[in-house]
């Protein structure tokens, strides 16, 4: 059995004020994004795009993960509380972010910044989805490191005691969320990507691979207690990963479908 190291939530002491390890998570993810983009743009052959406009995007894309995911978590966490309490949605530093929230606020930046420049929305998007993954693994690595979002009891061997919590052993399912949704996403997305494929078929991999991780995650992740667990036993997570798998899954069959027509055409 593991015990939690229980590190301190601010990285960087400087007198009264602090730089706390889940911001500089989220510098990661973003400098991680800018450096990626740019290999791709210098070694694979992605039309059209500049550093100028993959910084764009990442101010697009940020914008949108951080609106998108406080509204998400007010929306689809804890609607009653919020909507008692409108003004509170935006005291980010009380905490509270939703992935699918911060995901559908990506969509809707990238389809304004893709209108922007006169390019296709999937265009953009199947640039853009191998690399969000290492992003989404250093935030889960924030989770680990701030001792929140633990999993549910287990007598596995690397059952982990979170002291802040309780003295009951279980799953780190933070780190199994940094693998999968984190290492794993990206090595199989980038891999996908590293040829021409048909157009949206990336962005297909990204939802039915996210999607499928996070719901298999879900069984190991304890709910949240003002939620517990839904219809069929499956939490939150679950039931909003659910539809980007079907979405995945129906959009890599058009796309692939449609790049089959035109070549035979």
């Amino acid at each position: 059995m593991l015990v939690h190291p229980q590190f301190d939530p601010v990285a960087i002491h400087l007198g009264s004020f602090g730089i706390h390890w889940y911001g500089l998570m989220y510098l990661t993810g973003f400098l991680g994004f800018l450096w990626l983009g740019r290999w791709r743009i210098a070694h694979q052959p992605w039309q059209g795009w500049s550093h100028k406009m993959l910084d764009d995007a990442l101010f697009y894309g940020a914008l949108g993960v951080i609106l998108g995911g406080r509204l998400g978590y007010a929306l689809f966490y804890q609607a009653e509380y919020y909507l008692a309490h409108p003004l509170e949605i935006l005291f980010l530093w009380q905490g509270g972010m939703s992935f699918h929230g911060g995901f559908l606020g990506v969509l809707v930046a990238m389809l304004l910044f893709a209108r922007s420049r006169g390019l296709t929305f999937f265009g953009i998007m199947d640039f853009v989805a191998p690399l969000v993954p290492l992003g989404l693994g250093a935030g889960r690595m924030g989770n680990f490191i701030n001792g929140e979002l633990w999993g549910r009891p287990s007598d596995v061997p690397w059952a982990m005691v979170f002291p802040q919590i309780d003295n009951v052993a279980r799953h780190p399912s933070q780190l199994y969320e940094f693998l999968l949704e984190g290492v794993v996403l990206f090595v199989l997305l980038w891999w996908y990507s590293s040829k021409p494929r048909a157009r949206g078929t990336v962005s297909a991999l990204f939802l039915i691979g996210y999607g499928s991780f996070r719901f298999l995650v879900e069984f190991t992740r304890q709910p949240d207690d003002f939620l517990g667990l839904l219809s069929l036993g499956l939490s939150m997570g679950q039931w909003l990963s659910l539809p980007m798998v079907i979405a995945g899954i129906w959009l890599f069959i058009v796309s692939s479908r449609r790049a089959e027509t035109k070549t035979n055409a």
